[in-house]
């Protein structure tokens, strides 16, 4: 028998026809929603390099002019599609800690910090948005490139040095250097986390999942904050006396 030929990407509808009576500003809003939600599809699959403004145009149905009349070239594109859903994501965090350091009296805790700003950004995904799910899947990809790296350095330092801030005042006696090693470690578990490759469903024999997000919530603050005091623990001088 010949070989089945390989699936196709599905294809986005094309812009439907805008009905009378609405505002050139609803239509301008509703064709931008539509093409960022076709190149965050794209290269949420294939990379910042692995998409063409053509490839975008012809999901959504429209001439490449179109994407062109609103965006100067690809890279500013993606820097849309990054910038619609880090608004979001970023406001959430920083509301969830401002509230958590309120509520605490100015005492937080390792594993309450650490649920601050990480399980507003996981109940983006719970829902199962397609939109969310290809958001966390580019951003997954590209944290492990240069590109990536200019990336959340533009939108999500300030977040990230309000995490530390709010743990510094968890473990005063914590050397800086350790605060940002362990956001290091945090940030690699969440990415992995969003890119969701389905190995430890594998390795685990089915009884983890990687798209089990709520089981996934109810452990990664936790297990953080247990990484977090124990290498601060271990660099404290010895209080011992000598024999």
């Amino acid at each position: 028998m010949p070989p089945k030929p390989a699936a196709k990407a599905p294809i986005a509808k094309p812009l439907a026809a805008k009905p009378k009576g609405r505002s050139k500003a609803e239509q301008r809003a509703e064709s931008l929603e539509q093409i960022l939600d076709a190149a965050e599809y794209l290269f949420s699959k294939h990379g910042l390099y692995g998409v063409t403004l053509k490839d975008v145009a012809q999901r959504v149905g429209v001439h490449t002019s179109l994407l062109h009349y609103y965006y100067d070239d690809k890279r500013a594109l993606f820097d849309a599609v990054i910038d619609r859903r880090a608004n979001v994501t970023i406001s959430r965090r920083v509301a969830a800690m401002e509230a958590y350091e309120a509520e605490c009296g100015g005492k937080p805790t390792v594993e309450g910090a650490l649920r601050a700003y990480l399980d507003p950004d996981l109940e983006l995904y719970l829902g199962g948005d397609e939109g969310w799910g290809n958001y966390a899947a580019l951003g997954a990809q590209i944290s492990n490139t240069p590109e990536g790296g200019a990336v959340f350095d533009e939108h999500f330092d300030a977040v990230v040095l309000r995490l530390i801030a709010l743990l510094k005042k968890a473990m005063p006696d914590c050397p800086d250097e350790d605060l940002f090693w362990g956001y290091h470690f945090v940030t690699g578990a969440l990415m992995l986390t969003l890119a969701r490759t389905g190995r430890i469903d594998r390795l685990s024999g089915g009884l983890c999942n990687s798209g089990d997000l709520p089981a996934i919530k109810s452990r990664m603050a936790s297990f953080m904050a247990a990484g977090f005091i124990s290498a601060c623990e271990s660099r404290k001088p010895s209080t011992r006396r000598a024999p």
